[in-house]
């Protein structure tokens, strides 16, 4: 048997044997030795999630018409020009389309998980596939970790949207965990106490259990838990006071400034705006939290047939965020991330939607000091391949942590267990100035 490989085969049996080796991973940009030493300006960020999958091709990555009613793949929408020239978007985000010079619009994320939203969300969320052996911790709670809130009195992580691991502290414990709000009109209702507990008999409750707690500490001197209880105590009934609750008292704002932000959703980009002005570093705003349309970006059936009240609403929402930001001189203090769990497909199914597409899709960072105005990678003419500079969500995770000036190559510890703070991400050092 002749066990020499001629050139060609021995080029076709390398690219089979690497084709094979990036089957089921994300797709990264070829990495140098040792990552390049770059900082961010960022202070705080606003997390934009788009919950249910928003379509690429229909919003930010637009390409050759197509119709759900003829299956014909494509955009649904005709596409305008924006403020990077020669950059396009859906004809839905015209105000969008006049301050995308400053963003960062990356074309080319990607994941191996298209299959349901649950996994890819937790990816998005903590940067990792969820594991049997360790909780991961969220972003948010990372940030709230490295770098802890700008103020005293200030929780670090807010989060508008339901309560989920996903959004958790994971190992780094409850400190770094985060405060809720379902609505913007009655705040945190764990900073509430009920209407029939009077001032009177808040003071009784706390003095009894203060006794008690200090009655366990003298039998059980230099209890961890008892003692990290009594720091959340202390912390929640500073948060409870009027310093940040006033926060949320969006009718401080004129209305002409609530009337800019639009619906639901605005309002809670506007509460952003507030909470990051008053010092919080990380706010997680879910889009459409009561899926307010049936469906959210989840464009299934009549979700697509409904998709452009949702994109006209992220529209005007977006844009007055960050225009305001702008105005309140917070935009280069102030990472806004637009994200989502996947993309679509250019092509419609038999109900008229689209379905799930993780290949290549696309985010977008606002201000936070980045080099902004340019787009970072492409996907071919369909929508449907990255051609240029794949992002992995390990590259992605990474970027974040450096605009905010957190180390991504730092390790973090599970106990005595070492965890790199990402999955062995690299920043995207073009968005770097």
């Amino acid at each position: 048997m002749n066990n020499k490989f001629s050139r060609r085969e021995f080029t076709q049996t390398a690219a089979l044997t690497g084709a094979a080796a990036l089957a089921g991973r994300q797709l990264h940009a070829a990495p140098s030795d040792k990552p390049p030493k770059i900082g961010g300006r960022a202070k705080s960020c606003i997390f934009l999630w788009m919950g249910g999958g928003m379509c690429h091709v229909d919003t930010f990555d637009p390409k050759q018409t197509g119709d759900p009613k003829t299956r014909k793949a494509g955009s649904a929408y005709p596409s305008i020009p924006t403020a990077i020239k020669d950059v396009r978007v859906c004809e839905h985000l015209p105000l969008t389309a006049n301050l995308l010079d400053r963003s960062v619009v990356m074309r080319s994320l990607n994941h191996p998980i298209s299959s349901e939203h649950a996994a890819p969300t937790n990816l998005f969320k903590t940067g990792r596939p969820t594991s049997g052996t360790i909780v991961y911790p969220s972003l948010g709670s990372i940030i709230s970790h490295e770098l802890g809130p700008q103020q005293p009195g200030i929780p670090a992580y807010l989060v508008m949207g339901y309560p989920s691991v996903t959004r958790g502290p994971g190992f780094l414990g409850a400190k770094h965990s985060y405060i809720y709000l379902t609505d913007t009109e009655s705040g945190p209702n764990g900073l509430q106490r009920p209407a029939d507990v009077t001032d009177v008999r808040q003071r009784r409750r706390l003095e009894t259990l203060s006794k008690l707690r200090q009655q366990f500490l003298l039998r059980n001197s230099g209890d961890q838990k008892v003692e990290n209880y009594d720091q959340t105590i202390a912390a929640a009934l500073k948060l409870a006071g009027p310093q940040f609750t006033s926060v949320f008292d969006l009718d401080r704002e004129s209305a002409t400034v609530r009337e800019r932000y639009g619906n639901e959703f605005g309002q809670r980009c506007l509460l952003a705006r507030r909470l990051v002005q008053a010092g919080v570093r990380f706010v997680d705003v879910s889009y459409n939290l009561n899926f307010v349309n049936g469906t959210g970006w989840d464009t299934h059936r009549d979700g697509q047939v409904n998709q452009h009240g949702l994109i006209q609403g992220l529209d005007k929402s977006l844009s007055a965020l960050i225009e305001d930001l702008e105005e309140q001189k917070l935009l280069d203090d102030t990472l806004v991330v637009l994200a989502t769990e996947f993309g679509r497909p250019p092509e419609f199914d038999g109900g008229g939607g689209r379905r799930h597409q993780s290949a290549a899709f696309t985010t977008l960072f606002f201000g936070g000091g980045l080099k902004t105005g340019q787009v970072v990678g492409a996907t071919d003419e369909e929508g449907k391949k990255i051609i240029d500079r794949p992002i992995s969500l390990a590259d992605w995770h990474a970027t974040i942590h450096t605009a905010m000036g957190i180390d991504p190559t730092k390790e973090l510890y599970d106990g005595e267990r070492p965890v790199p703070i990402t999955d062995h991400g690299r920043p995207i050092t073009e968005v770097f100035v």
